[in-house]
């Protein structure tokens, strides 16, 4: 399975690269607000805060646009520009309550953690310690929170649940995932974030997490099969049929088959 979801998600991203490529630069342009803004607000604590929350929040509603559209390249099919803007409308809450999310994940980590650590005492590094477990779950759960949205399930609670359900039921596939897309955030910085980039990372995590699906619907539909034996090769028959396979010539020079 693992093999199969790099090799589908290598193809995927290649065939939509220049999508991708422009997705990720208005993600950048949006980076921009959070990162040049606040230190010009720096006489006042509040309105630097208050600019990063909304460079934060606009930046994951960016990205739960572009989560949305994502999914159909998962699904092989395709996207255009008038989708995202469409998506955007649709799952931009979603992007705000990721972003809240991730700016109390921002204060957690950089406030309270090294508060408890500065107690000098062994409570606060058993304060540190839970904390800093409990932003592990949620980083390793929330990594699916927009793919979730997008597949499984549209109200808020449903969502959270389902992110959960997947890493306690997942959480080697969790941890791989996650250190995937580290993989890439590091390619990505040496090509400026143009590619793979954010996309790219949003869209190994949609893949993922549709093969996922593909598993559960197998248990479904085949309750006796052992969790511990789950046949990968007769789930993914028709996926492989359908990502084919091509050679190095035709995956660089697709125009001369």
């Amino acid at each position: 399975m693992i093999g199969f979801l790099l090799k589908k998600n290598l193809y995927d991203f290649w065939d939509n690269f220049f999508k991708i490529a422009i997705i990720n630069l208005g993600f950048i342009a949006s980076v921009a607000f959070p990162v040049f803004v606040p230190p010009l607000l720096a006489s006042s604590l509040v309105l630097q805060m208050g600019a990063l929350l909304v460079g934060i929040l606009w930046c994951f509603v960016y990205l739960s646009a572009a989560a949305f559209s994502l999914k159909s390249v998962s699904d092989y099919g395709n996207f255009g520009f008038a989708d995202f803007f469409g998506s955007l409308k649709t799952i931009w809450p979603m992007g705000l309550v990721l972003g809240g999310f991730v700016f109390l994940g921002y204060i957690l980590a950089t406030v309270v953690i090294p508060f408890y650590l500065s107690m000098n005492s062994l409570i606060g590094l058993m304060l540190a310690a839970i904390v800093f477990w409990t932003l592990m779950a949620g980083v390793l759960a929330f990594q699916f929170f927009f793919a979730v949205r997008a597949r499984l399930d549209t109200k808020l609670f449903g969502v959270i649940k389902k992110c959960f359900l997947i890493f306690f039921d997942n959480p080697l596939f969790c941890v791989f995932s996650l250190l995937c897309n580290i993989i890439i955030l590091i390619i990505s910085f040496f090509l400026a974030l143009l590619a793979p980039g954010p996309a790219g990372m949003l869209l190994f995590l949609d893949e993922g997490l549709r093969l996922r699906i593909l598993k559960y619907d197998w248990l479904e539909a085949n309750p006796d099969t052992p969790r511990r034996a789950i046949p990968w090769d007769a789930i993914l028959i028709e996926e492989r049929e359908k990502t084919g396979s091509r050679s190095l010539k035709s995956f660089i020079f697709p125009w001369k088959d």
